[in-house]
């Protein structure tokens, strides 16, 4: 297949800037960048220019902040989706809404192909591909980590250079980083060796807890049907709202995570994480679940929301699955509003008080004092019949 044009999804990192010389080069055809604002923050700075000088004959900066949050990060939040057990997918589930974006610049522009500089090794490359697949699937997807000869972030560093291509990686600091609304994360370099732990300069979002405040800092969430709208009484877009957030838990050392975790390529890797805004939000909302659901369909979430998180991870977010799974969180997030109060210190978060309109607790049936509304005697037989299957198998097994 002749390619004649070109979209890459860019993100002005050593791997894009690098492909975007090298596309053009190998396939002698027109390149488009297409960045996507997602929360990098001054990353986005002079990202078109940028693209424009190593080659590109156009550049895109889309502004998706907003969709990011409302369309993807609230519905996993609604879902409590966490991989296995300590990620909060950050750069997974920016992914679908990047490539996504790099589509319709694609269709816009009437390119025949599409580039991401995810590499053969990691998770990117399908997540990238499957949403191609779902939603442009007859576009070429050229992966250049498939194709070329370079084999390190080294061979990466000393191309940029041969090109005077102007890169944020040396090899003295090799290690890969992503960052938007979220969360930031941190692979490669000394990060390789599970023994051994990060530095702390390299930390963007968060302050080691060592080194925040001595004193405790009391924040307030107010959530609508499972989507938070409110901190501390005061209304905020769902942008400004992370971003206040992740501002209040990096001042106080919420929201690191270092992990060793399954790809699904199938190979371990090690990640370090920042997200101290997003623990936070999944802590208040776990609150709020907690009065505002009632058990069974709590615990069937419960249940359903590794299966997501796992999805989310594989790159499998335009499915139906997925959407079944996402509308089945929609539904129980009806009554899922209230506000949740907690109590952030030197990296812990400590429930201090959580309220709803549709609570299900209720005071006088809990109690452990006298009440006119629970018959204790109600309980044996409950347990007789509960039981029944214990007891049958006990006495026909003859035990006495």
């Amino acid at each position: 297949m002749v390619v004649k044009k070109v979209v890459v999804a860019y993100s002005g990192g050593l791997d894009t800037s690098v492909i975007l010389r090298w596309v053009k080069e190998k396939y002698h055809c027109e390149v488009i960048a297409c960045a996507i604002d997602v929360g990098q923050a001054s990353e986005t700075k002079g990202l078109k220019e940028r693209a424009l000088s190593t080659g590109a004959t156009k550049a895109y900066l889309i502004d998706a902040r907003k969709e990011f949050v409302t369309d993807y990060l609230w519905p996993t939040l609604q879902a409590q989706a966490i991989y296995e057990g300590k990620y909060l997918l950050g750069t997974s589930i920016a992914r679908p809404i990047i490539a996504k974006k790099v589509v319709e610049i694609a269709k816009k522009e009437g390119a025949d192909a599409v580039c991401h500089g995810a590499t053969g090794k990691g998770n990117d490359q399908v997540r990238f591909e499957l949403t191609f697949k779902a939603l442009m699937p007859n576009v070429k997807v050229i992966a250049p980590w498939r194709e070329w000869d370079m084999k390190s972030r080294d061979d990466e560093i000393a191309y940029a250079q041969r090109h005077k291509i102007p890169v944020p990686v040396t090899k003295s600091k090799p290690y890969s980083s992503d960052r938007n609304l979220w969360h930031m994360s941190f692979e490669g370099g000394i990060l390789e060796d599970p023994d051994c732990p990060p530095k702390e300069d390299m930390f963007v979002l968060t302050r080691s807890p060592e080194q925040a405040p001595s004193r405790p800092e009391l924040i307030t969430i107010d959530f609508e049907r499972g989507c938070p709208v409110r901190i501390n009484g005061k209304k905020m877009d769902p942008v400004k709202l992370v971003e206040f957030v992740n501002r209040v838990g990096g001042r106080h050392g919420i929201g690191r995570v270092d992990m060793v975790e399954n790809r699904l390529v199938g190979m371990k890797s090690r990640g370090v994480y920042e997200a101290p805004g997003a623990t936070i939000l999944y802590a208040a909302h776990r609150e709020l679940e907690s009065l505002a659901l009632d058990r069974d369909t709590l615990h069937a979430k419960l249940l359903l929301a590794p299966k997501l998180a796992e999805m989310i991870y594989n790159g499998l977010w335009f499915t139906p699955l997925r959407q079944a799974i996402s509308a089945f969180v929609t539904q129980t997030q009806k009554k899922v509003s209230g506000s949740v109060r907690l109590k952030l210190y030197k990296g812990n978060m400590i429930p201090d008080g959580r309220t709803s309109p549709y609570s299900l607790y209720w005071e006088d049936l809990a109690t452990f004092g006298a009440d006119a509304v629970y018959n204790q005697r109600d309980a044996e037989g409950f347990i007789n019949l509960y039981g029944l299957p214990i007891k049958v198998q006990a006495l026909l097994q003859g035990i006495k």
